[in-house]
């Protein structure tokens, strides 16, 4: 059976995104000063699941969605999808590594939205946005972190990162366990499009997951936990244990 889009079918599909992307951008740039923060919120919700829709992927959520904060979303990370998909089913505040600024316009977008950036090269740097989350979780946003650092194959866990950790610490804010994947649609078996490791592009990335037709982004929320006297590298393995659980079930 074939499950790849025609080709003018994808261009279609990527014309269709980018003037959506821009669409968010002048809503960002003329709009979002004069809006609350819970009506910010709702555009960047139903923003998100438009793209969603857009880009042809099917969601999927198990588990309880939090409505409100403070909690520390925390989440594996497979894909450049990944901040679309969770924004889609809930929109949170995310940290995210200092080059995804540079993305081609979804670089503008997901900055125009609020995210934190981190140089993870830099001790000093993780310390100034540990302190800035633990603030965020005090004034009780959801703030959404994928502690692996970078995108793994979607099979297996690469370590988690703790600095972060910290800032629930601080702030005695829950954790949220998150496990993100993304299958083919109706089955349980990986779906390898949207995966963005290596030497894979976000160009060739983005084409592969706009050509395949059965594309299922699946999130699954866990119960939030508390550091119950964990310090930072416990808790992070604990999390980290807790998501690879949730994607293997």
């Amino acid at each position: 059976m074939n499950t790849q889009r025609p080709a003018l079918a994808v261009v279609w599909r990527m014309v269709l995104a980018t003037l959506h992307v821009l669409k968010g951008l002048w809503t960002i740039r003329t709009r979002f000063a004069k809006l609350t923060a819970e009506e910010r919120t709702a555009r960047v919700h139903v923003w998100s699941r438009e793209v969603v829709r857009i880009l042809g992927v099917k969601l999927i959520v198990h588990g309880d969605v939090p409505a409100q904060g403070p909690a520390l979303v925390v989440a594996n990370h497979v894909s450049w999808l990944d901040i679309l998909v969770m924004n889609a089913v809930q929109p949170a505040r995310f940290v995210s590594k200092s080059d995804v600024k540079r993305w081609p316009l979804l670089g503008s977008l997901i900055t125009g939205a609020g995210t934190l950036y981190i140089e993870r090269e830099n001790r000093r740097d993780a310390m100034r946005v540990v302190h800035h989350v633990a603030e965020r979780l005090q004034a009780n946003d959801l703030i959404a972190i994928f502690p692996e650092g970078t995108t793994g194959d979607g099979a297996s866990l690469l370590p988690f990162h703790a600095n972060l950790f910290q800032a629930a610490i601080a702030a005695q804010a829950p954790v949220l366990p998150v496990a993100l994947c993304y299958v083919h649609a109706g089955t349980p078996s990986r779906h390898d499009a949207p995966t963005y490791i290596g030497d894979t592009s976000l160009v060739a990335s983005m084409w592969a997951t706009l050509r395949a037709t059965d594309v299922q982004a699946v999130v699954h929320f866990g119960s939030p936990q508390r550091a119950l006297g964990r310090d930072r590298r416990r808790w992070a393995q604990d999390v980290r244990a807790t998501v690879g659980d949730m994607l293997r079930a």
